[in-house]
């Protein structure tokens, strides 16, 4: 029903699972439901309903979804706009078919990164769900990584994820392909390039980060 109810917005159904210990605000509730995106389907959605509004993505998806959870008995999550601030990268890992990539982002074996958790409905019923398959990671068999040799300033290493070296030279004229192409260690992926976003969407996205990343705190 959830399924059906979101795919006009051009979301679909990422996972559920029953929480419990260490699942946050969702203990004792009976099944949280994850709702994102893969590919370009939400975005061509949020293009044509979109409104001139700060954070218009988040809004969008909040005036969207919202509704949709309310009609269906469940209470929407999301993971922008805290605190609090939910731990849905957790949660992803816990309903399964993603994992750590080498670059920090959940990697899907089909979707590879180019996909996103914009919600997650947390019903008070236990419903009845299915098992997520066991799945390796793409990673796991990718011998040359080129995801971690692609970035131009080395953001990413085995210390972690520089982001203040990212954010500088995107906000540069030498970081302008970044910017309104995507990140190239993103793009060097080989897993599920026929979900890659389009230009459009992978520069909100930059754009979006580098104004969060330049915000005062």
């Amino acid at each position: 029903e959830a399924a059906q109810a979101i795919r006009p917005f051009g979301m679909t159904v990422r996972g559920a699972f029953h929480p419990g210990p260490g699942d946050a605000a969702a203990i004792g509730r009976g099944t949280l439901v994850l709702i994102g995106n893969a590919g370009a389907e939400m975005w061509r959605a949020f293009e044509a309903g979109r409104r001139k509004e700060p954070d218009p993505l988040d809004t969008w998806t909040a005036r969207t979804l919202g509704p949709v959870a309310e009609s269906l008995g469940a209470t929407a999550l999301y993971p922008f706009g805290g605190p609090p601030h939910w731990p849905f990268q957790r949660w992803a890992i816990r309903a399964g078919g993603v994992d750590p990539s080498p670059i920090g982002p959940l990697i899907h074996a089909k979707y590879g990164l180019w996909h996103a958790y914009r919600a997650a409905f947390v019903f008070p019923d236990r419903f009845e769900i299915d098992a997520p398959a066991a799945a390796r990671s793409p990673c796991d068999s990718c011998t040359d990584r080129p995801c971690l040799g692609a970035c131009p300033v080395s953001a990413f290493s085995a210390a972690g994820y520089d982001v203040p070296a990212c954010a500088r030279h995107i906000g540069s004229e030498a970081g302008g392909e970044c910017l309104s192409g995507g990140c190239l260690a993103r793009l060097a992926c080989p897993v599920g390039v026929e979900f890659r976003y389009a230009p459009a969407q992978a520069e909100f996205h930059m754009r979006h980060f580098l104004a969060a990343v330049r915000r005062p705190s």
